[in-house]
């Protein structure tokens, strides 16, 4: 087989336009490297493509040797499904090219970009794509499975701004989906993950954006924690919609605007954005400080490309990860309850728990509209992170994020499985629970079609029907 794959490393560098990684190449180490520290995989080989042909040749020649395939976009999933050991990595990360045509209010995004790129290119024109809030995640593994962020509650999901894709499926079809043109493909990728094809552009419609934004963190002690919870679910739950906010629990970064006493300390945390210049936010920061004046606080106009980078040196590659998600209706006395009792028991300073509130635009879109991974009622998504500079740490607080997840999951909703994009475990039943039996069988359905072959399976997997 040795032989046979080096033979057709030959063959894949013949036909593609972008470079091709093997094992002992000099960039292969660092492109095979993902987010997740914890994750070392060796693929027999790197095809970092530079157009729809190169995947579709990749594809082709995987399928050919019998190789598994795996998908990477920005790497930053936590169960590295972007590299797989012995099989054929795609490597999208020179399909970065973002381009905004101001007048459709459209951007052509790349499968590889990350969302610094994005944006970086939307905001100068003023106007914005929803998405998450670690500018160095890949947008097309977020997006495929949802992508929430800071806009979430103002302009809905990334998929919910989705207007089309690009996508090469396993027999090697180059295909457009929209609503009008493979409409059931278009459904399914609008959530069901990279199970249906590689997605190798984007079409987003943009957003109007102020690309300045007013930004506010409060935080308070451990002791603190029941009556800040009680007191943050009273306004997240009744923010308006240019008001969005993340409650979490971490430990207090060692910032210049951090009193020295204070610097890595463990507590909860309220960050709170306001758009396009809403005075709600100044009166909500003044409610907070009346009511239950923080610790510390840091509250200021930011520009909204700094905001998507202010979790990125919490989040920073090299770092072990691992997570679990969940829906909750609210921050009830019950969550409440869990959440002060669980914070107390990790073990890394870095591990956290962050809850984004979702409703607004988010709940405007029907259920079955697409196949996002989650109702569409007002909600909590709790993503529980445990992060650590070393395997031993993070061992630790993978029974941790463990724990934490079951107390939670008597008051979820649903199976408590949550959003797809939030965990690192993708057992049939939980992913089959994230999605709910109707939606996973349409989804299988699909799937069927597309990929009968199970070709696309390390990512949270739809089997074929």
């Amino acid at each position: 087989m040795t032989q046979t794959v080096s033979e057709g490393i030959g063959e894949l560098r013949a036909a593609m336009d972008g470079p091709v990684v093997a094992p002992g190449d000099r960039e292969f180490d660092d492109r095979r490297r993902v987010w997740n520290a914890e994750i070392d995989r060796r693929p027999s080989v790197i095809a970092r493509c530079t157009t729809a042909a190169d995947v579709s040749s990749a594809i082709g020649l995987a399928r050919h040797l019998d190789l598994e395939i795996s998908v990477r976009g920005g790497a930053h999933n936590t169960a590295g499904t972007a590299v797989c050991d012995d099989g054929l990595m795609i490597d999208l990360s020179l399909l970065n090219s973002v381009t905004v045509d101001r007048a459709t209010r459209r951007a052509r995004v790349g499968g590889g970009a990350l969302l610094g790129d994005l944006d970086a290119a939307t905001l100068a024109s003023g106007l914005a794509v929803p998405a998450g809030v670690i500018s160095h995640t890949g947008v097309g593994g977020l997006a495929l499975g949802g992508g929430m962020g800071w806009l979430s509650r103002k302009y809905g999901l990334s998929i919910d701004n989705l207007a089309s894709a690009e996508i090469v499926t396993a027999d090697g079809r180059m295909l457009r989906a929209s609503g009008d043109e493979n409409p059931d493909l278009f459904w399914a990728i609008r959530g069901g993950g990279g199970n249906f094809g590689v997605v190798s552009s984007f079409e987003f419609r943009l957003q109007e954006l102020d690309p300045m934004v007013q930004m506010g963190l409060f935080f308070w002690g451990l002791d603190q924690g029941r009556e800040a919870l009680a007191l943050l679910g009273d306004i997240t739950e009744a923010m308006p919609p240019d008001i969005n906010a993340i409650v979490a629990a971490l430990n207090a970064p060692p910032a210049p605007f951090v009193p020295t006493q204070h610097h890595f300390a463990p507590g909860f945390a309220l960050l709170m954005t306001g758009f396009d210049g809403t005075p709600e936010h100044a009166r909500l920061a003044s409610r907070i400080r009346q009511t239950l004046p923080p610790l510390f606080e840091l509250v200021t106009p930011i520009p909204y490309v700094d905001l998507q980078q202010l979790l990125d040196e919490a989040t920073a590659w090299g770092n072990y990860g691992y997570d679990k998600g969940a829906y909750v209706e609210s921050l009830s006395g019950d969550v409440i309850d869990v959440v002060t009792e669980q914070v107390s028991l990790k073990n890394s300073p870095m591990s956290l728990a962050l809850f984004y509130r979702l409703d607004g635009a988010y709940s405007e879109v029907g259920d079955d509209e697409t196949a996002f991974s989650g109702g569409r009622s007002p909600r909590y998504a709790a993503f529980l992170n445990g992060v650590a500079p070393d395997a031993g740490l993070l061992a630790a607080d993978r029974d941790w994020v463990r724990g934490f997840w079951e107390r939670l999951s008597p008051f979820a909703i649903g199976s408590g499985d949550g959003y797809i994009n939030g965990t690192a475990e993708f057992q049939d039943d939980r992913v089959r629970g994230s999605y709910g039996p109707a939606k996973y069988e349409r989804l299988a359905a699909i799937k069927t079609e597309y990929d009968p072959g199970n070709v696309f399976h390390l990512n949270a997997n739809i089997k074929p029907g």
